[in-house]
């Protein structure tokens, strides 16, 4: 039987690549998720994650241009892929970045996850 962390990821990756960010997070967060960019505070809760996503489509993203993943590793319940994803924002800049992305799964979906950028 195929492992269901990668059978997810990929899915995630397909949904991603077609900016399908909110179908995405509704389908695979936990409901006791925790996001956490780099270094900051992680945002907790699917409900609060959704409606962090949904205000930054509403009131900064422009355009998608590009969801690239590049390398995949899972072991467990854990995940960890690098890929580039590139948006255009209402302020007229380009979003360009390269990240990693370390993810603790539980129950099949994304219980812990956090996001290293270049």
């Amino acid at each position: 039987m195929a492992n269901p962390i990668k059978k997810n990821l990929k899915h995630i990756h397909e949904l991603l690549a077609e900016a399908k960010f909110i179908e995405a997070m509704d389908t695979y967060l936990h409901d006791d998720v925790e996001l956490r960019e780099a270094n900051g505070e992680p945002k907790k809760g699917k409900q609060f994650n959704l409606d962090f996503e949904q205000d930054f489509i509403d009131n900064q993203l422009e355009e998608f241009i590009r969801y690239e993943v590049k390398d995949i590793a899972v072991q467990g319940n854990t995940s960890f892929y690098t890929a580039i994803m590139e948006l255009k924002l209402k302020d007229g800049s380009t979003m360009l970045s390269e990240q990693a992305v370390a993810t603790q799964w539980k129950d099949g979906k994304i219980y812990r996850e956090r996001y290293y950028h270049a």
